[in-house]
């Protein structure tokens, strides 16, 4: 039977329903956004701001006009500068706010540092100067120069230090590279506060970042100790647990959890945990749960029923995947494919294919179509699962590929040999360089004993890919099956072997070749260790043959009736066994 692609429901689930199996949300930094860019605009400051008394000359009239116009005209580079000429001249910070802006919107990051240095030096009493000035700095990479502002914002507003810190750190952490500097400068700017969570929160962040696993530990353990309520800090310690102690982290989840059952989104992060862990009975639970509480949600309905599945109980499963397709929302292609994965677990190959039709182009289209093709093929429907395949549409140009040589293979395999070939050559014409093609071809020309047409076509994949082993063990196999050119068959052998020395095909070979040239005991040794690797006929048949040549007859009698038995098909053994059994 061929051997078909699939994707086996058991190993698919856990990354379909892990793939999202990420922590509730973390806070996020407060990088200036358009939003707080307008907010320059909108803020009313106090105390009122202290503004110079400055005449309005021909030159800055002529500025404010340049830079206007070019904010209108969407060449905000030109525009910032030009306020932040006026800024410098003028002195005024309501110039230097407006420059702030058009540099920040215009992503000239030096531009941008400078305006936002002289607002911040001109409104000294802003917070919101402060604030994005901070924000730009970090975000750019200084960690340095920013230390000093980040303790004045701290000095003046210390009962908000825990929110700056789950601000600033994300920034820190995005704009350099330098995860040990980043570590250290945390741990400096948070030192001072040693009750605020946060500032544990950001010193394990950076410390996990930078491999200090321990210190990382120690770290989120004291925040969760001083805000015991916070999800965010409890998920991070449970996720550094789940690295290296899985069942500690899943334990602290539950913990958490038991404390606050209410929160669905780290329910629904623990019931992934536990799906990641293979622990599904218990990922069931919590998904079923979930479902209970959202009853109309085709999402967690699939969930279940997909566990389900992984646990061997199709009855429930089916069920459950019935009523997911009932509550609408999940693709009803997706389903379909599962449940006709389900009835294949089952041996109910006409369920399945049935299930397998009813699965559109999309997401598992290709693949069900190739399902289906070897349902109809095991069924013994040539005809139907050639119209399956020609059927099966494919993305790109590697299941173009894959196309080609699967309908060579169930023509072979219906010792449709010629009509092989020509779908092999076919193809070889659109996909010239492909070396599965070149590979597949030249094997199809070698069956039909187009010696040099075979020979050419292996050269050329030698060249395409000199690293392929397998190409020179068909030209030194096809040698010495010959019985031509034995040396340089020989070497052509040794070559394969050096590249995968544990190939059981390769090393027959070597035992075959060694047999030509008259070393048995190399042969058997060979020969050997192919068959123990995999007892194929072919290589029970060179075997025995060698023993029986060595002098082991009744050896290689019970190796070949033994593989027989198991093959009975098997031309090579029956020519073999014709040739030195009466």
């Amino acid at each position: 039977m061929m051997k078909f692609p699939r994707r086996n429901f058991a190993l698919a689930l856990i990354p379909l329903l892990a793939a999202c199996a990420h922590a509730p949300q973390q806070v996020a930094a407060t990088t200036p956004t358009p939003a707080s860019r307008a907010s320059l605009d909108q803020i009313v400051e106090t105390p009122k701001l202290a503004l110079p008394k400055v005449a309005m000359t021909d030159n800055m009239l002529y500025e404010f006009l340049l830079g206007d116009i070019a904010a209108q005209r969407n060449q905000p580079k030109l525009a910032a500068q030009a306020y932040l000429d006026l800024a410098k001249t003028t002195r005024d910070p309501r110039v230097a706010r407006r420059a702030a802006q058009l540099a920040y919107e215009s992503r000239d990051y030096d531009t941008a540092v400078e305006s936002f240095k002289l607002w911040e030096e001109l409104e000294p009493a802003s917070p919101l100067a402060k604030q994005l000035y901070l924000s730009l700095l970090l975000s750019g990479g200084k960690l340095q120069e920013a230390r000093p502002l980040l303790d004045e914002v701290l000095r003046a507003d210390p009962a908000s230090a825990g929110r700056t810190f789950t601000s600033t750190y994300p920034m820190a952490a995005h704009g350099t590279q330098d995860k040990s500097a980043i570590l250290a400068w945390t741990i400096a700017v948070t030192h001072p506060y040693p009750d605020v969570a946060e500032g544990h929160w950001a010193v394990a962040q950076a410390a996990a970042a930078a491999g200090k696993q321990d210190l990382a530990l120690a770290e989120i353990h004291r925040a969760v100790t001083l805000r015991p309520d916070w999800d965010v800090a409890a998920v991070f310690e449970a996720q550094l647990y789940l690295n290296s102690e899985p069942q500690k982290g899943l334990d602290l989840l539950k913990k958490f959890l038991d404390a606050h059952p209410e929160n669905r989104e780290l329910r629904l992060y623990y019931a992934r945990a536990l799906l990641n862990q293979k622990q599904f009975a218990a990922a069931r639970d919590e998904f079923q749960r979930l479902l209970d509480d959202r009853p109309d949600s085709p999402d967690l309905a699939f969930a279940v029923a997909l566990i389900s599945m992984q646990m061997g109980e199709y009855d429930r499963a089916e069920k459950e995947l019935q009523q997911a397709l009932n509550k609408g929302g999940r693709d009803e292609s997706t389903v379909h494919y599962y449940l006709a994965q389900l009835n294949e677990a089952r041996k109910d190959d006409a369920a399945a294919l049935e299930h397998y039709r009813l699965v559109k182009e999309g997401e598992y289209g290709y693949a069900a179509r190739l399902r289906e093709v070897a349902l109809l093929d095991k069924a013994g429907k040539l005809d139907e699962a050639l119209d399956a395949l020609h059927r099966a549409v494919a993305k790109n140009d590697e299941q173009r590929v894959q196309l080609i040589m699967i309908d060579a293979q169930l023509l072979r395999e219906n010792k449709k040999y010629e009509t092989s070939y020509q779908v092999l050559a076919e193809g070889l014409k659109k996909f010239p360089e492909n070396p599965d093609l070149l590979y597949q071809t030249a094997m199809a020309a070698d069956k039909l004993d187009k010696v040099e047409l075979f020979e050419k076509l292996i050269r050329k994949l030698m060249k395409i890919s000199p690293d392929n082993a397998h190409a020179y063990n068909a030209l030194g196999y096809s040698l010495l099956d010959r019985k031509v050119r034995i040396k340089e068959a020989m070497k052509l052998v040794e070559k394969a072997y050096q590249l995968e020395p544990d190939d059981a095909a390769i090393t027959d070979s070597m035992g075959w070749g060694y047999y030509l040239m008259g070393n048995l005991d190399e042969s058997l040794k060979f020969l050997n260790r192919a068959f123990a690797a995999n007892p194929d006929p072919e290589i029970a048949a060179h075997l025995g043959e060698v023993m029986w040549m060595h002098g082991d007859k009744a050896g290689a009698r019970k190796i070949w009736t033994d593989s027989a038995k198991a093959n009975p098909d098997s031309e090579a053994l029956k020519a073999v066994m014709k040739r030195f059994i009466p």
